[in-house]
């Protein structure tokens, strides 16, 4: 089964899979105690962000692949920041629970990007479910208990959930409230009603931002904030594969046809990241932020639009 995040990662077979959450730690610079950052998923979007955020904090990368992780390590560390890397995999509670342990033993956890995911190209319905949708959900969990106060985080969800159809109150209800470990199992997410890749990821980030929005309330009585971002197409390794897979031609189409008329650049993204987990931030919290080039004004209301 497929587990991958943004940097460029290809499937693998359960033989070729064991749990990264046995992997040690490794760490590059000061072990002394620290304000801690995470970034979970160390690809182009998730290190944009830790860059602008992370000065004067250990930054812990956790990635699915630790060979990802140390390589985005020493770019850091050789930029000046302190960093340790653990390996992970996002829909295992054992894994993430590991980075938690990880990243608590340096410090008090002061700031979550969660910025790991599949795409429609890379995955089956039920695998983006369980990576983009559950493991999400368990990353907003578990760091909902140890995050700091004047802590904030952002999860990078997708302009995909924007054109996602009106959801009946009840369903949004269950995609923010459902305990975790019953998520899965909501009738609105069986195989029967969920049948192709798009439609579990166009689902799993309006869930994202919708989960994001309850956690912030119980974010909030530890003093801390947690927004998402959702990206339209950033140029990334992740967007290169889709601009070479099946849904390619349209890619292209999004991007010619947006009043911007470009793809965006990870560097972009880290500006709104740094904004809402900042100073000049503070009264944001529960909310998500569309930044597409106009990718969805023009699906709604414009040459995009479905015939």
């Amino acid at each position: 089964m497929l587990r991958c995040v943004p940097a460029g990662c290809r499937p693998r077979s359960d033989a070729a899979r064991s749990d990264p959450s046995r992997d040690a730690g490794r760490t590059t610079g000061k072990a002394t105690a620290m304000d801690v950052n995470v970034l979970i998923g160390t690809g182009s979007i998730g290190q944009a962000i830790a860059r602008r955020v992370s000065a004067g904090r250990h930054l812990v990368l956790a990635d699915l692949r630790l060979e990802n992780a140390d390589a985005a390590a020493k770019v850091l560390f050789d930029a000046g920041f302190d960093v340790s890397t653990i390996a992970v995999d996002v829909a295992s509670r054992a894994s993430i629970q590991a980075v938690v342990e990880h990243a608590t033993a340096r410090g008090e956890i002061k700031g979550l990007i969660h910025a790991a995911g599949v795409s429609p190209s890379q995955a089956s319905p039920r695998t983006i479910l369980e990576v983009d949708l559950y493991g999400t959900a368990v990353v907003l969990e578990e760091f909902g208990r140890v995050i700091a106060a004047s802590g904030s985080g952002v999860v990078i969800a997708s302009q995909s959930g924007h054109r996602l159809g009106a959801l009946f109150p009840e369903e949004n209800a269950a995609l923010a409230l459902t305990p975790t470990e019953q998520l899965l199992s909501l009738p609105m997410l069986q195989p029967e009603r969920v049948t192709d890749s798009l439609h579990a990821y166009q689902l799993s980030k309006r869930g994202n931002a919708l989960r994001v929005m309850a956690e912030a309330v119980r974010w909030g009585k530890r003093g801390a904030r947690i927004n998402t971002i959702s990206p339209g197409i950033i140029l990334t390794p992740l967007a290169r594969d889709e601009l070479s897979g099946p849904r390619a031609e349209g890619y292209r189409r999004m991007i010619d046809l947006c009043p911007v008329g470009r793809g965006g650049t990870p560097d972009e993204v880290g500006a709104v990241g740094a904004l809402l987990m900042g100073p000049d931030g503070a009264f944001i919290t529960g909310s998500d932020f569309l930044m597409d080039g106009g990718v969805t004004a023009s699906y709604f209301f414009g040459d995009l639009a479905p015939a």
